[in-house]
């Protein structure tokens, strides 16, 4: 099969989005019947019907469908090409793409870097941010699609090497009026009688849980799920759950929230982050500086 043609790519999603051929060739500055005859030298390329023509527009094909969401990932990674190429060309000398877990963003992640982009030596840097769970960011960095990643060091990093950085704390956040608002402290255990309001299943933090609760013969009871920490208090918040979650991600909303944070006695419960990378000769200046600017940042007594 021939190299797939982005421009093509390009009428195709429009096409899906408009759901007319003419609208998608307004946009386009191109006249429709140029875009059908694309269109239909991309169905024989790929040797299936891509879009259903009906009376007033079109609708894609299920092989279609998968086509316009693959479409647009590769046109979402030629965007980013073209800008990583262009900071070069505007003077900017570098260029570093990180991918973060879910607790380091709500932590002080944001604004570590941004204090490192605030120093007259780094005003060339450009520095892009990518959540994922840990897990995703070990992978994302060894496949190369980053070249520094910030995550929690109880995920298997297999080849990479890593730096330490913060560290943080997991405790129970329950509202006030709870049967266990009044504990000055809790076991993990104290906590599985109730509902939790939890991290994605796959998390590394909800991976962890899982097997605490295993190995005390219980299970974890989900009533909720959410992608972050923030959500994960509105919940608590609400009512409708309790949460396990970063004691300084809590500590900035708590008190006005009227919730009450109780730390947990698990070793387990004080969590390290670390930076990692495929290797650290291999870093371009710019990530090298970035990485010794996160490492500064690490907590005293951090291995």
């Amino acid at each position: 099969m021939r190299d797939l043609d982005l421009t093509t790519l390009r009428l195709f999603v429009a096409v899906c989005e408009t759901g007319n051929m003419a609208r998608a060739g307004e946009q386009a500055h191109i006249v429709g019947s140029a875009i059908s005859k694309r269109l239909a030298q991309l169905e024989d390329q790929l040797r299936t019907p891509l879009l259903i023509r009906r009376r007033h527009g079109v609708v894609p094909t299920a092989a279609g469908q998968t086509l316009l969401e693959h479409a647009r990932g590769m046109l979402d990674g030629a965007a980013r090409i073209e800008r990583d190429m262009e900071s070069y060309v505007t003077g900017a000398r570098g260029q570093v793409r990180v991918l973060a877990s879910i607790s380091t963003m709500a932590g002080s992640l944001a604004n570590d870097v941004a204090a490192f982009l605030q120093m007259p030596a780094h005003r060339t840097i450009q520095v892009d941010l990518e959540e994922r769970l840990s897990p995703g960011v070990v992978s994302g960095v060894r496949d190369g699609m980053a070249s520094v990643g910030v995550c929690w060091d109880a995920v298997d990093l297999g080849p990479l090497q890593f730096l330490p950085y913060r560290s943080d704390h997991l405790c129970i956040v329950v509202p006030k009026g709870h049967p266990l608002a009044t504990r000055k402290s809790l076991r993990f255990e104290h906590t599985l009688d109730y509902e939790h309001v939890s991290l994605p299943i796959n998390s590394a933090v909800q991976v962890m849980l899982q097997r605490a609760a295993a190995r005390l013969g219980r299970t974890l009871i989900h009533r909720i799920i959410v992608s972050n920490f923030e959500a994960a208090l509105g919940v608590v918040r609400a009512g409708l759950a309790i949460g396990l979650v970063s004691r300084e991600v809590a500590e900035r909303q708590a008190a006005a929230d009227g919730l009450r944070i109780i730390p947990l006695l698990e070793s387990w419960a004080e969590r390290r982050f670390v930076v990692c990378f495929r290797d650290a000769q291999q870093l371009s200046s710019a990530a090298q500086l970035l990485v010794e600017h996160l490492v500064r940042q690490a907590d005293p007594g951090s291995p």
